[in-house]
C-alpha cells in the first residue's frame, strides 16, 4: 500500500498549484482552438503550394533532360550507310515541309521575368534558361557561338547601307533562309493584331519599302528575331531608328521610335523590348515603320509575318531575287510616305462620305437628287447609267 501512496503524495504540490492557477474560460479555449486550426490550415496550404511548385519544376527538368538525352543520342548515333539518292529525297521533303505556309505563334515575353537558373545543355554554345513562371527556352552562348561571316562582314554601326560593294547581279536567284528552329524563336514587332496602314511597294508612282504598323505613343517595340544591334541612332526621315542583323543574314528596321533602349553591338533575343513607339522623323502620327532587308535589299515584310494576327508565316523562307525592290539600294523616302499617307486619309474620308440608296416603288432620279442634295447627272456618273435608265426596285444606287 505504501508503494502506491508515495507517488500520490509527490504529486500533491503540483496538483495544488494547478488548482490555484486560473482556468481559461470556454471562450478563450475556443479562440485558442480556432487559432491553432488556422495555423494548421496555413501550414497545409503552404506545403501544398511548395509540393506543386516542386512537382512542376521537376516535370520541367525531366522534360528538358529527355530532350537533351535525345539530342545527345542523335549526335552520338553510330554512322550507318545511307542511300545518297534517298537522303537527298528526304532532305528535299523536309525542306518542302518547312517552306509550307503555317501559323507560328509568337514566343512568350521574357521582359520582367526572373531567371531562376541557367543549365548546361551539353553543348557549350547552348544554354537552357529557366524562368520564374515555369517556362524555359534555349539561348545561344554568344561568347562561343560566333559567326564572323554574319556579324563582321559588311558590319557598320553608323552607315545604314554598307553593302555598296555587293554585286546584286551575282546573287543567286533564290536563298533558303531558316527563320526559326529549336534555338531561334520569333516575336511580333508590335504586340497585338494590327492591319498595316501603309503597305510595301510602289503606290501611285511612289515607293514604300516597309509596312507602317499603327501603335500608341510609348508602347513597347520588340526584336522580331534573335540578333545583334547594328544601328541605334537618330536618322533623318526614320527618326529614332534601330537596325538588327539576325543569325540568318536578314536585317529588320524599326523606325519613328520615341525611345531607343539598345545600343550598337548589343545582343537581343526575340521578344526583347528594344524601344518605344513614337512619331519621330518624317511621320504624320505615331506608328512603327518596319522593314525587312537582305544585304540591304528590301522585300515585303508580309511575306514573313501575318500582322493581322501576329503570326509568323513559315519556319523557312525561300527569298527570291524577284522579291527585291528596285529602289532598295537607298533609304526610304519619307516625303513619299507622307504623300501616300495623306492620299490614304483623303481616300478614307471620301469612302466614309459615300452614300447609297436602295430603290423603292415610286423613286425617281430627280427625287433622289433632291433628297441627297446632288444632281441627276452626278448620280448617273457614279453608277454608269443614263437619265433615261429605268430604276428597278431593289437595286442599290450610289448617290454621294
Amino acid at each position: 500500500m505504501k508503494k502506491y501512496l508515495l507517488p500520490v503524495v509527490a504529486l500533491l504540490p503540483a496538483l495544488a498549484a494547478e488548482a490555484r492557477s486560473p482556468r481559461p474560460s470556454r471562450a478563450q479555449l475556443q479562440e485558442q482552438t480556432i487559432e491553432a486550426q488556422a495555423e494548421a490550415d496555413s501550414l497545409r496550404r503552404l506545403s501544398n503550394v511548395q509540393s506543386v511548385a516542386i512537382d512542376s519544376l521537376q516535370s520541367l527538368l525531366d522534360n528538358m533532360q529527355e530532350q537533351l538525352e535525345a539530342r545527345t543520342a542523335r549526335t552520338a548515333a553510330p554512322t550507318v550507310e545511307v542511300d545518297p539518292e534517298q537522303a537527298e529525297a528526304d532532305s528535299i521533303a523536309n525542306l518542302q515541309l518547312r517552306l509550307r505556309r503555317k501559323q507560328i505563334e509568337s514566343t512568350f515575353d521574357t521582359e520582367g521575368l526572373t531567371i531562376l537558373d541557367t543549365l548546361n545543355s551539353g553543348n557549350d554554345a547552348l544554354h537552357v534558361i529557366l524562368y520564374g513562371n515555369n517556362t524555359w527556352k534555349y539561348v545561344r552562348n554568344r561568347a562561343v557561338a560566333r559567326d564572323s561571316t554574319i556579324f563582321e562582314k559588311y558590319w557598320d554601326t553608323t552607315s545604314l547601307f554598307p553593302y555598296r560593294d555587293v554585286d546584286i547581279a551575282a546573287m543567286p536567284q533564290s536563298v533558303v533562309i531558316d527563320l526559326i528552329d529549336s534555338t531561334k524563336s520569333y516575336h511580333y514587332p508590335y504586340k497585338g493584331a494590327v492591319n498595316p496602314r501603309g503597305k510595301y511597294g510602289p503606290r501611285r508612282g511612289r515607293r514604300h519599302q516597309g509596312v507602317d504598323l499603327p501603335l500608341k505613343m510609348g508602347e513597347p517595340v520588340y526584336a522580331t528575331f534573335c540578333g545583334r544591334v547594328r544601328i541605334s541612332q537618330y536618322v533623318s526621315g526614320y527618326g529614332n531608328l534601330i537596325i538588327i542583323r539576325h543569325d540568318n543574314g536578314l536585317e529588320t528596321y524599326y523606325g519613328h521610335l520615341s525611345e531607343r533602349l539598345v545600343k550598337p553591338g548589343d545582343w537581343v533575343e526575340a521578344g526583347h523590348v528594344i524601344g518605344k513607339g513614337g512619331s519621330t522623323g518624317r511621320s504624320t502620327g505615331p506608328h512603327l515603320h518596319f522593314e525587312t532587308r537582305y544585304y540591304g535589299q528590301a522585300f515585303d515584310p508580309e511575306r514573313l509575318i501575318d500582322f493581322q494576327n501576329g503570326m509568323l508565316c513559315r519556319e523557312t523562307f525561300l527569298l527570291k531575287k524577284s522579291f527585291f525592290s528596285i529602289y532598295s539600294n537607298a533609304g526610304q523616302d519619307f516625303e513619299d510616305e507622307i504623300a501616300n499617307e495623306e492620299q490614304d486619309k483623303k481616300e478614307e474620308a471620301e469612302k466614309a462620305a459615300m452614300r447609297y440608296h436602295k430603290i423603292r416603288s415610286g423613286d425617281t432620279l430627280g427625287a433622289l437628287a433632291i433628297k441627297y442634295g446632288t444632281t441627276v447627272s452626278n448620280i448617273c456618273r457614279l453608277n454608269g447609267i443614263k437619265s433615261t435608265t429605268i430604276l428597278r426596285i431593289g437595286r442599290t444606287l450610289r448617290v454621294r
